[in-house]
């Protein structure tokens, strides 16, 4: 799969990059992506969620009435889950969400996202992103340039490595997010509607010689 090279001003560099079908051009495994996706989603969880059952909450122990020869019903204490205030019954507990993926499922679900992306024409090769400073206004008027709308439009921009000039410029526009190659998942490629890669990331993916000079 070749795709042309542009500037941060849209235009052609008149360098070209093929990217391998095995990783962009096969045949999407959409089960697998949601297998990942779910993962994804669980692992967000905090698990944190916790209701006192009648052994923590305040009251007495001491039984209410005796059992019998009051004419009512049977009574504990005042910590009873049936009383206001009492304990709750099989209320939730902390626990982990964590879901288990093989490694060949995660890989698989990462490379059908990513054909995913190119069967869409949704992947976009940018020259190496260098910014002498966080510049919020002159990355919005890149992706502009780009023909990316950045108030309708969600877009992923992939970088080789951290940084921090481009990672402050992007943070405060709330539809553009930014991950390392190392770190990118199947759910931040399926949740954008853009894949932006810089040329450094790109060549990551292919050899060097499949950088074609016009």
């Amino acid at each position: 799969m070749q795709i042309d090279i542009l500037n941060i001003e849209g235009k052609k560099t008149g360098r070209t990059i093929e990217l391998p079908e095995e990783i962009f051009g096969v045949e999407p495994n959409n089960h697998v992506i949601y297998l990942a996706v779910k993962q994804y989603l669980a692992a967000q969880r905090q698990g944190t969620h916790k209701v006192k059952t009648r052994a923590e909450v305040k009251g007495a122990s001491r039984k209410l009435h005796k059992q019998k020869g009051t004419g009512g019903s049977r009574k504990g204490n005042i910590r009873n889950p049936l009383y206001k205030g009492g304990g709750t019954i099989f209320g939730p507990k902390p626990h982990s969400y964590d879901i288990k993926l093989n490694r060949k499922v995660k890989d698989l679900a990462k490379i059908s996202a990513l054909s995913v992306k190119a069967k869409e024409n949704s992947i976009i090769i940018v020259e190496d992103l260098k910014l002498d400073a966080p510049k919020t206004k002159q990355f919005k008027s890149i992706l502009s340039n780009l023909n990316i709308n950045v108030d309708g439009k969600k877009t992923l921009v992939v970088l080789p490595e951290y940084n921090d000039n481009v990672y402050l410029s992007l943070r405060n526009i709330p539809t553009v997010d930014s991950t390392v190659l190392s770190d990118v998942n199947t759910y931040e490629i399926m949740n954008s509607n853009f894949l932006v890669l810089t040329e450094s990331a790109a060549k990551i993916f292919a050899e060097d010689e499949t950088v074609v000079e016009a």
